[in-house]
């Protein structure tokens, strides 16, 4: 029960009430705790007082609040590697997971500074595929990816059935590739990249810029990942 009066914000003093239960495992990682009409009737507060507790569990990374679904106990952090060879599914393979990628859109267009980054003329023309990560079905990534139009027709709708970029690369006769640079920067996401990451815009993404050449040190793939900041630990490896 709280206890008004003491000088310490009822909303408050029910979000460490929680948090202490989080902490000590009465609700496992991944579990959804109980709505708030329940909530509300245990500490006896209106369901605003709650909401602004879960509100403030959820900007310390205790719980996340699903919109239409609840709000859930978060579970540990992916530990996604980044070296010469990321790899998304095996990523997720390492820890147990089952990772692939769904395709959200394709277009093709003309873009000079991604031109420049893959060695094309300024006025090449571009695939830029648009794409969700998924683990265990639930999405952790947003990303876009560009390559040359020309050199991998079709591209979207193979990689639309395969759900494996690496997979969709054999096809076209590109049997391995390896990353040349990262970039990674911590940022805000926009309004399209929080919905598809079911988080809110306030919360911090994890931005990751790439290029990947193939085995004959050709640019391939120039692409732009956004991970979930809470879903995601991004780990740089030296797998030389």
């Amino acid at each position: 029960m709280v206890e008004r009066g003491s000088g310490i914000a009822v909303w408050r003093q029910i979000g460490e009430a929680l948090a202490a239960e989080i902490r000590s495992k009465r609700y496992a990682p991944g579990e959804q705790l109980p709505p708030e009409p329940e909530l509300a009737a245990r500490f006896s507060v209106n369901r605003h007082t709650i909401r602004r507790a879960m509100g403030e569990l959820e900007q310390h990374g205790l719980v996340r609040i699903e919109q239409g679904r609840g709000t859930f106990v978060q579970e540990h952090a992916i530990d996604y590697a980044i070296g010469k060879r990321t790899r998304f599914s095996e990523n997720l393979g390492s820890q147990g997971m089952l990772g692939h990628v769904e395709v959200v859109g394709s277009e093709v267009l003309k873009a000079a500074d991604i031109a420049h980054h893959l060695g094309l003329a300024r006025n090449a023309a571009l695939l830029r595929v648009q794409l969700l990560g998924k683990a265990e079905n639930r999405t952790i990534n947003v990303s876009e990816h560009f390559f040359e139009e020309k050199r991998f027709p079709g591209f979207a709708d193979k990689l639309a059935g395969i759900r494996s970029v690496s997979k969709t690369y054999r096809h076209f006769g590109i049997a391995d590739y390896t990353r040349k640079w990262s970039r990674i920067t911590a940022t805000l996401p926009n309004e399209e990249t929080a919905r598809l990451l079911g988080q809110p815009k306030t919360r911090p993404i994890l931005k990751v810029e790439a290029l990947n050449i193939d085995q004959d040190g050709a640019p391939l793939q120039y692409s732009i990942t956004r991970f979930s900041g809470d879903w995601v630990q991004l780990m740089v490896t030296d797998d030389n």
